[in-house]
């Protein structure tokens, strides 16, 4: 026997009039590509892997008896695991940047920032004084909010772009002189008058400026999720943005 006690039964039954009506203003936008989705999460894994074997290459270990010398290798498989995690960094930005290319227009908001807008700064200035508790209410984006864009553009294109030339120039120096990857990037030593010892410097550096930058943008996300008018973390999994209200403005 069939039960068809609950096929009639309402979709939200235990909402009050208030809540439904909430629920019928609710919209939805499909902003996030799977391609955009798959590298900010594969991307993010890798910046988290380069973080931590950087810091132990940059700043290594007082001690590392965990056997005899020739019995162990784990500073070998700090560099390795460093070295792949570079390799697929760069690999995923290039592919980041050709789905900028053919993927919709919210795709195109990391490579770019439109300087010459007016109206564009003034928004900027608005989500500034939202962050620091200054603007009552914040105002509602289907991609990246100005600042967000600002943000993302200086320290994860422009950021990442630095660490993945100077991180390649730095790795050439294994492979030699003649090797094709130095014959690629071994240009950049000549921008620090041929002294790696700088150019290391500045990778380390950009290591921290990167990491800084993750610190504020997971922050950033986890409060506009509850705070905003529309949702953050849920729409880098699902794709789309859901408003929590139908106001335009």
């Amino acid at each position: 026997m069939t039960d068809t006690s609950n096929h009639t039964a309402p979709i939200a039954a235990d909402a009050d009039p208030t809540e439904l009506a909430d629920v019928s203003r609710q919209t939805s936008v499909y902003v996030y590509e799977v391609p955009v989705r798959i590298w900010h999460w594969i991307n993010a894994a890798a910046i988290i892997l380069l973080c931590v074997t950087g810091y132990f290459i940059g700043s290594p270990p007082p001690s590392m008896q965990i056997a005899e010398a020739t019995h162990q290798f784990v500073f070998g498989y700090i560099r390795f695991a460093h070295f792949a995690a570079g390799m697929i960094l760069t690999v995923g930005f290039l592919g980041r940047m050709y789905w900028a290319i053919f993927g919709n227009h919210h795709s195109r908001q990391l490579f770019y920032i439109p300087f010459w807008r007016k109206a564009y700064w003034a928004e900027v200035l608005h989500e500034v004084k939202w962050y620091l508790f200054l603007a009552r209410e914040p105002k509602k984006y289907v991609g990246h909010n100005p600042l967000a864009q600002l943000a993302m553009f200086f320290f994860i294109t422009i950021g990442v772009s630095f660490m993945i030339v100077t991180g390649l120039a730095l790795y050439s120096e294994g492979l030699g002189y003649d090797s094709v990857l130095n014959q690629m990037f071994g240009w950049v030593f000549t921008l620090f008058g041929n002294n790696p010892h700088i150019v290391h410097t500045l990778h380390h550096l950009g290591m921290w400026w990167i990491l800084i930058f993750m610190i504020i943008h997971i922050y950033v996300a986890i409060r506009e999720d509850i705070m905003s008018r529309q949702s953050i973390v849920s729409t880098m999994i699902s794709g789309h943005r859901t408003f929590k209200d139908d106001r335009p403005d």
